[in-house]
């Protein structure tokens, strides 16, 4: 008789022992997954951000072909470049790149030379050099020099459209 009261113990007695051996288990594991989820989140949210400014300078560098592909043939060199050349940069800092980006990344060339007065290209190219951006600036905890890399800080972005000249 003795044995069947061993039996059939309350399940709360019996599971009791249990419990304390593994108190603070899943607040450990907790911790750990949140940093790990933390670390995944800011590197999705950082990669991101440079698809977003790859994604704009490239948009930008459409909009200045585009206005070299209309340009007249007669001032292709003396006003056509010197108007691409801001209409990229603004629409480029429009989107909120950073950071910014000036005249001197804009490279507009005309059959892989320089544009000339008075002779129609086969097609205008306008490229983004020298432009770079940090990845992992905006999450202090991801900083990539902290855990130990280096090839994800200045990342060169360099979009460029190339279009045939229609004037």
């Amino acid at each position: 008789m003795s044995e069947l009261r061993n039996t059939t113990l309350p399940i709360s007695i019996r599971k009791r022992s249990g419990c304390r051996r593994e108190s603070g288990v899943a607040a450990v594991e907790l911790a750990f997954l949140l940093v790990l989820l933390l670390l995944m989140a800011a590197g999705t949210f950082e990669f991101g951000r440079g698809f977003w400014y790859y994604n704009a300078l490239a948009k930008a560098t459409r909009d200045g072909a585009r206005a070299m592909s209309m340009a007249p043939k007669a001032t292709i060199s003396s006003v056509a470049v010197g108007a691409a050349q801001p209409l990229v940069v603004n629409a480029a800092n429009g989107a909120n790149v950073d950071p910014v980006l000036v005249a001197g990344n804009v490279d507009v060339t005309c059959d892989g030379s320089a544009c000339v007065d008075g002779t129609a290209p086969t097609n205008v190219r306008v490229a983004i050099t020298g432009y770079s951006i940090d990845i992992g600036g905006i999450f202090p905890f991801f900083d990539p020099a902290t855990y130990g890399v280096s090839s994800i800080a200045g990342v060169n972005l360099a979009p460029h459209t190339t279009m045939r000249y229609m004037n």
